[in-house]
């Protein structure tokens, strides 16, 4: 059995534990589903060369809907619609999605592929543009094509179309694309092919620019990978259940640490850490144990006139002393003098003070806890 002392570090080293715990996983991460949006200004957002494209007379428009409702609504050809990719991204192209290139549109999607590790450098140039990653696509490589994000299976020819390099060095591709009917589809090694963080790299825009604009009469950028949806989406999406809605709100680190304090406290039987302390007893002197028999007494022999004498009397004292009237108890002809001093200096009315006048009156218990209110009373409005 452990010893209290044992048993209060225990139960600290949990506590902590769990404290410690609780803050790797529920602290604040960086937004990973912002990087690559053309609403953000960070290194990794697109912002940059959104306002570079209208600058060059071809806007961008912006798409908040799932892009499977972007291949079902855009039935006219020579589109362009650009990803940048996220986790969210799916792995493969949709029936839709491959049906929609067929008709002659073009798909862009940056950051993907399956890259492998590469003698290359990690910063290269390529006729002015900057490429950041070792990594390359090796198109050759049969097993990797099989592998490719955008499967080729369904469409009219089956198998796959030879991928062809846009952009390449010796050691693989780094921009590739693949036809598909009269359309096409375009991948990057990178999702940062035209950054924010490249803004001094004119030629990667440009590249960009090129890679959207060609054979195409209007862009498209999917901005809902990136959390930007419609107002309708977002009320359709929302309405879920209320566990999930916990999940999304600040309030489950709170549950959560509420629920691990409660184990702790069930684990400690819910005592506070330590011995128990008794109660210290309370000293009793002579006249307190005087004064306690005396009032036993009293109270059974039902003389309250003794209490309104004796309690008036040191009452009507301290009133007399805050009044400036000196410590000398007042004669009966001199009561008019101490009603008068009451009234000239707290504008209360001299019944009020009148009724707490030692008399000798024999009040009930009742009547006897009204008298001792009406003194409280009268001191609350004593001179300070």
């Amino acid at each position: 059995m452990l010893k209290p002392r044992d048993r209060r570090i225990w139960v600290g080293v949990v506590a902590i534990a769990a404290l410690v715990l609780l803050t790797l996983l529920i602290a604040p991460r960086s937004n990973r589903q912002a990087s690559g949006s053309t609403f953000s200004r960070a290194p990794d957002g697109y912002g940059a060369w959104y306002a570079y494209m209208e600058r060059q007379g071809t806007p961008v428009q912006r798409w908040k809907k799932p892009s499977a409702d972007f291949t079902r609504s855009r039935n006219d050809a020579k589109t362009t619609f650009l990803q940048v990719n996220t986790p969210a991204l799916p792995s493969r192209l949709a029936q839709t999605e491959r049906e929609w290139v067929q008709r002659g549109n073009t798909l862009i999607v940056l950051g993907a592929g399956n890259p492998s590790a590469t003698a290359a450098s990690f910063t290269t140039l390529h006729e002015g543009i900057r490429i950041d990653t070792g990594r390359r696509q090796q198109l050759t490589d049969s097993s990797s094509l099989t592998n490719q994000p955008a499967a080729i299976a369904g469409t009219d020819n089956p198998g796959f179309f030879t991928p062809e390099p846009v952009l390449s060095d010796r050691y693989g591709a780094i921009v590739w694309e693949e036809s598909i009917g009269k359309g096409r589809v375009i991948y990057s090694i990178t999702p940062f092919l035209a950054a924010n963080a490249y803004q001094d790299e004119p030629g990667n825009f440009a590249f960009l620019e090129k890679l959207v604009t060609q054979n195409s009469q209007s862009v498209w950028v999917d901005e809902y990978l990136h959390g930007y949806k419609e107002p309708e989406v977002a009320n359709r999406e929302d309405a879920q259940d209320w566990v999930s809605y916990l999940l999304k709100t600040p309030l489950l680190p709170f549950a959560v640490q509420a629920i691990v304090l409660l184990l702790v406290l069930i684990w400690a039987s819910n005592r506070r850490f330590g011995q128990p302390v008794p109660l210290a007893e309370v000293a009793k002197t002579n006249s307190g144990a005087y004064i306690e028999a005396l009032a036993g007494v009293l109270y059974h022999a039902n003389r309250s006139e003794f209490v309104t004498t004796v309690v008036g009397r040191e009452e009507q004292r301290q009133i007399q002393r805050s009044l400036g009237l000196g410590d000398s108890f007042t004669r009966l002809e001199d009561i008019a003098a101490l009603k008068s001093a009451w009234v000239e200096q707290t504008g209360r009315s001299a019944e009020e003070l009148e009724q707490i006048l030692p008399q000798g009156q024999h009040f009930s218990k009742q009547g006897l806890l009204t008298w001792l209110n009406r003194i409280q009373e009268v001191r609350s409005h004593l001179p300070r």
